[in-house]
């Protein structure tokens, strides 16, 4: 018979029971002589594992509380005896000897809490009882630190120190750092209650009377290198022997009171703030303003603000002075260096910042709008660049000076403007053969086409199509005319397609006989080939070279307009010719001839007409003769029209009509896509929609919006709301 086998039973430990009376005195005895030793650097002769086993057995009996409470007592003892000591020590040796006995007090509580380690496992953590290390600091902290002889004393001095530094003396930063870090350790509240508080408010003070001293006394920028000068300092204080997380609190402070309190009395210094910054170009001290001030609310947009209003200010006395609108290639250069100025800035100082991009650009939106010549001048500028002002350039130059244009274009509220203008001169450039290169014109167009569309230059793509055509048709001419071709003139005719280009009804003058017979010659070829077409010659356009022998003998080839001519050709059959005789030969219109004769009799260098009387103005009575002392160093001499680069009043009236009523058709368009799609809206809602669809070409005034609408509702593409008048209704 088998019997069952029993669990394994663990049996408490059996102590022998404490019969000693005396037993606590003796053991705590031992362990007070311990700890005076300890403290008075005698510990090499204790066995800690004795006093271990003391202290454990006095936890065990019960002995704990006892324990703990004349463990405080001791400890306290010593401490008033470090206490004592500090506070004897003068001058500069108080840190020193406070730092001396800290780390006595640390070496003591690192051997105390081994003793006592069985009393931190058992006894402190049931009955809820401060640990025995931080029981130590926290002894340390009121018996020591926060004692009234050396509270105060240690603030001022920590406080004094930092002062000295800061006036350029050089301080025991290592001694400062083992102090800051005492406080540390004895708790974030002791390092910010009795010391860092006090430092930030002291901190404030003094830079707050830094600050106004330096500001009555320093120019912008040199009060900007100060102030950084000083958050660096604080910045590396911070790292030497103060806290990491003082850091953003002491670089509030200088923010504040060197530069937030100042922050528009330095941007609007007088021949030093900001705006002496833009005008001068002062990059480094942008650059320190910028950053600096990103560090201040609002501190950016101050600035932004500040340099909008300038810019746009600067702008306004550009675009609205008299002097500058008389050259309008300048006027247009003097935008762009403008704008090259504060793309650098921005790029430069401001970091590629996009919100001052942006500001930068509603600027310029804001002054080249207010000229309302702004596109006639932008247009005239390219024509300059592209007609001569490019010949010597490459090919990225010319580029470059494009796409800066095209910035200047996209701040334009009226493009289709800018598309009037930009067709007349291109229409010159090609019709004279003045273009410097056909590669930048087309670039140009592509340009145009990227920002704005097919439609906006499906015309100006025409005229370059028109040339083309032009040429082979007449290679075509003299082909099939070349066996009686004769001593006839030669004729180059330039077809252009009505609507593409910006001709204008002209009155026909009077060619000479030899013209007029090739001319119609080519009237009847053309017309032969092609079926429905009309051709209307466009004599204001033309050009001719002409062989002239004057009565001196000598021999040219003149480059003239086809007015000039019909002019000059007269003079084969008359010595003299008054202006009236003139006038009805030719049948030119007398704005024109008057322009033609100044530029044959009256110019320098190019006068192969002689004029009587002599004077600027071209009289009816006026007569007319060849110059027979014409003489000039070149064979070839080019002789241009006497014309003001810009319109006349009458002429810009007319360019503006004609893009009025263009304008007009395109508006409906849009009012009619819009109540198509949406059937029923508001008169507000048509007039913000419509004006959001043709803003890239022009900004349409609400004015004009509203007769748009009345004349679609007369025609019967809408109607008003029976019950409300604002509201109109699409009638399919």
């Amino acid at each position: 018979m088998s019997s069952k086998k029993r669990p394994a039973r663990i049996e408490p430990f059996r102590h022998r029971v404490e019969t000693d009376p005396k037993f606590f005195d003796k053991s705590w005895k031992k362990l007070h002589d311990a700890i005076r030793e300890i403290y008075n650097h005698n510990a090499s002769g204790l066995s800690f594992e004795e006093l271990y086993r003391t202290a454990y057995n006095m936890v065990l009996y019960k002995h704990g509380p006892k324990l703990y409470e004349n463990l405080i007592e001791t400890m306290t003892g010593h401490l008033q005896e470090m206490r004592r000591s500090i506070e004897a020590a003068q001058g500069g040796l108080f840190l020193e000897e406070l730092q001396r006995k800290w780390d006595d007090h640390n070496k003591a509580l690192q051997m105390i809490r081994d003793v006592l380690m069985y009393m931190d496992r058992t006894y402190i953590p049931t009955h809820k009882k401060t640990a025995v290390f931080d029981l130590g600091l926290e002894l340390w902290r009121d018996n020591i630190v926060r004692s009234s002889n050396i509270r105060v004393r240690l603030l001022n001095t920590l406080l004094d120190l930092i002062h000295s530094e800061r006036m350029g003396e050089v301080i025991n930063r290592s001694l400062m750092r083992s102090t800051t870090k005492m406080l540390m350790d004895l708790g974030s509240s002791v390092y910010q209650d009795d010391f860092e508080r006090p430092f930030l408010k002291v901190s404030a003070s003094f830079y707050s009377g830094e600050s106004q001293q330096f500001i009555e006394s320093c120019a912008c920028g040199e009060y900007l290198k100060k102030a950084q000068k000083r958050l660096d300092e604080e910045a590396e204080r911070v790292a030497q022997y103060l806290d990491a997380k003082t850091d953003e609190k002491i670089t509030a402070v200088v923010v504040k009171e060197a530069l937030t309190n100042h922050m528009q009395r330095l941007f609007l210094m007088e021949d030093s703030g900001l705006v002496n910054m833009l005008v001068e170009d002062k990059y480094e001290d942008l650059t320190m303003m910028y950053n600096l001030f990103q560090r201040v609310p609002d501190g950016h947009s101050t600035i932004k603000s500040v340099m909008t209003s300038h810019v746009k200010e600067s702008g306004r006395s550009l675009v609205t002075d008299p002097e500058r609108l008389k050259d309008p290639v300048d006027f247009v250069q003097r935008l762009l260096n403008e704008k090259d100025k504060y793309d650098n800035i921005i790029s430069i100082s401001f970091g590629n910042d996009k919100s001052f991009q942006n500001a930068l650009t509603s600027s310029f939106e804001y002054f080249i709008n207010l000229n309302n010549r702004s596109p006639e001048f932008i247009s005239l500028y390219v024509d300059d660049k592209l007609r001569k002002g490019m010949k010597d350039a490459n090919e990225e130059d010319v580029e470059t000076v494009l796409d800066k244009v095209m910035m200047l274009f996209r701040y334009l509220q009226e493009k289709d403007l800018f598309e009037k203008y930009y067709k007349q001169h291109l229409a010159k450039r090609l019709l004279s053969g003045r273009a410097a290169s056909d590669d930048s014109e087309r670039s140009m167009l592509v340009k145009l086409k990227t920002e704005c569309g097919y439609q906006f230059t499906s015309k100006l793509e025409g005229m370059f199509t028109d040339l083309k055509t032009s040429q082979d048709t007449t290679q075509g001419f003299y082909g099939a005319s070349s066996s009686d071709a004769g001593d006839a003139p030669l004729i180059s005719v330039q077809i252009l397609t009505t609507g593409s280009w910006p001709t204008q009804p002209c009155s026909t003058c009077n060619l000479p006989p030899e013209i007029l017979s090739v001319s119609e010659k080519f009237r009847a070829y053309y017309l032969g080939t092609h079926n429905g077409r009309r051709l209307t010659w466009q004599t204001n356009m033309g050009t001719a070279d002409i062989k002239v022998t004057f009565g001196n003998g000598s021999k040219h080839e003149l480059n003239v307009s086809t007015y000039q001519m019909c002019v000059l050709m007269l003079f084969n059959s008359a010595d003299c010719l008054t202006y009236n005789e003139i006038e009805q030969a030719t049948a030119i219109p007398p704005v024109d001839l008057k322009r033609c004769l100044q530029s044959l009799a009256l110019v320098k260098g190019k006068n192969v007409l002689r004029k009587e009387p002599m004077s600027r103005d071209i009289s009816p009575n006026d007569n007319f003769y060849v110059n027979d002392k014409f003489t000039s160093k070149l064979f070839k001499v080019k002789i241009g029209t006497v014309a003001v680069q810009k319109e006349s009043e009458p002429e810009k009236m007319e360019t503006r009509h004609r893009v009025e009523e263009d304008r007009k058709p395109q508006i409906e368009a849009a009012i009619v896509r819009i109540m198509k799609a949406r059937r029923v809206l508001d008169h507000n809602s048509i007039v913000t929609e419509v004006t959001k669809q043709l803003q890239p070409r022009f900004l349409p005034n609400p004015v004009v919006i509203k007769k748009r609408i009345e004349s679609l509702i007369e025609r019967e593409f809408l109607e008003r709301d029976k019950t409300d008048r604002k509201m109109y209704r699409y009638l399919a």
